[in-house]
């Protein structure tokens, strides 16, 4: 007896749209209302309010340091885990050579598999609670220095140690550059990072439950998930978003080359969303911030964001198509003076915190996710020909 004879089989749509697959505690988005958050608190008011580290604190144990003080033993917790074991740094320059057109999104996938494996990570099914968050802190701790060691060594340049007394996006940024940032650009990047913690199940959240699903290491589940995140339409976007600019050139561009993109079926980066039937709410605040600093590069996208929602209006009616998150995301990363390739990564940054809290929380359900599939083929069962 098949599975399909075992088991009622429920019509779905295409890429499992609007499908609830399971529980969480962890957060939501609310497309119909430009409205998302992490357990009961706004994405967007804890980015204007709180630090990523509060909201890493959150989404691990659940509930926000209620003081400075416990605050300040969280980030003494994670502080020390941002170094990396040495036989991860001895194999760094290889895999930097070896990802060089690649980049280093790519050579994470097997840095974070190298950290799992000489750390001892072990299967999550294997491990009580507290083990499998303590390999979570390492890993979400030590992305960021491996991304900006990856980075400096494929530019050619030495990797920067990473300094305990700084917060997290700061650290991020004087990794690297070399250099202690400026207070507000480290803030943007900060709550830019902390806008894209969660963002509800994803492909790549998704991703990472799955393999989380089959009792598999954290390492492992995080390496899923970040290969989900390398596709171009996922976490992608950002670099191709402000490439979109560069594309268009001038104020006078703008309506022509838009009207001949969308004329031939083609997307225009950082317009719409999937969830969002109303504005990103997270491009709102990237849009206040990229205000905040002002400039030709913001005039310019503003101008453009207005005759791109025009146009769309007008040759699309009744959709309802915005900037997403990846628009005003690429201004933000381009003014704090983040490298294009690093925009990706630097997104990646900030989720790993989110997929390892959902990889936690499937973790403790040891059901695995095996959904079924609707064969499409020749009617079976054909007889084999013989081979002529």
């Amino acid at each position: 007896m098949d599975g399909r004879s075992m088991n009622t089989t429920v019509e779905v749509p295409r890429g499992l749209a609007g499908v609830e697959v399971t529980e969480t505690e962890l957060g939501d988005v609310r497309g119909g209302e430009g409205f998302y958050h992490y357990r009961q608190y706004s994405a967007v008011e804890l980015a204007a309010d709180r630090s990523f580290e509060d909201v890493w604190h959150l989404m691990f144990r659940g509930t926000l340091p209620a003081d400075l003080a416990e605050r300040a033993a969280f980030e003494a917790e994670i502080a020390p885990l941002r170094r990396l074991p040495e036989e991860v740094l001895d194999a760094l320059p290889a895999l930097a050579r070896a990802t060089r057109l690649s980049g280093p999104l790519a050579g994470l996938r097997t840095a974070l598999s190298l950290l799992g494996a000489s750390s001892g990570f072990r299967p999550v099914y294997d491990l009580d609670p507290g083990r499998r968050s303590a390999d979570a802190l390492a890993a979400c701790a030590a992305v960021p220095t491996l991304l900006t060691a990856l980075h400096r060594l494929g530019q050619g340049l030495e990797p920067v140690e990473p300094r305990e007394d700084l917060p997290y996006a700061a650290n991020y940024l004087y990794m690297l550059t070399g250099r202690e940032p400026d207070p507000v650009r480290a803030r943007a990047v900060e709550r830019y990072l902390m806008s894209t913690v969660d963002h509800g199940f994803n492909a790549s959240t998704f991703t990472a439950r799955v393999i989380a699903s089959t009792g598999a290491d954290v390492a492992a589940c995080l390496t899923g998930a970040i290969g989900a995140l390398s596709g171009p339409l996922h976490g992608g976007a950002p670099s191709r978003a402000l490439d979109t600019l560069d594309a268009i050139g001038t104020v006078e561009r703008i309506g022509p080359w838009i009207r001949e993109r969308v004329l031939a079926g083609d997307r225009i980066m950082g317009f719409g969303h999937p969830v969002y039937r109303t504005e990103d709410p997270r491009s709102r605040m990237l849009r206040e911030i990229a205000l905040q600093f002002g400039g030709p590069l913001v005039d310019f996208a503003v101008e453009v964001e207005r005759q791109v929602e025009e146009i769309l209006a007008e040759l699309k009616p009744g959709r309802e198509l915005h900037t997403n998150v990846e628009f005003y995301a690429g201004v933000v990363m381009e003014l704090c003076g983040l490298p294009r390739e690093m925009f990706t990564p630097t997104f990646c940054a900030a989720r790993v915190v989110g997929w390892s809290a959902n990889i936690l929380e499937q973790a403790a359900d040891s059901k695995i996710i095996r959904p079924a599939a609707r064969y499409t083929g020749p009617t079976p069962p054909h007889p084999v020909p013989p081979l002529g």
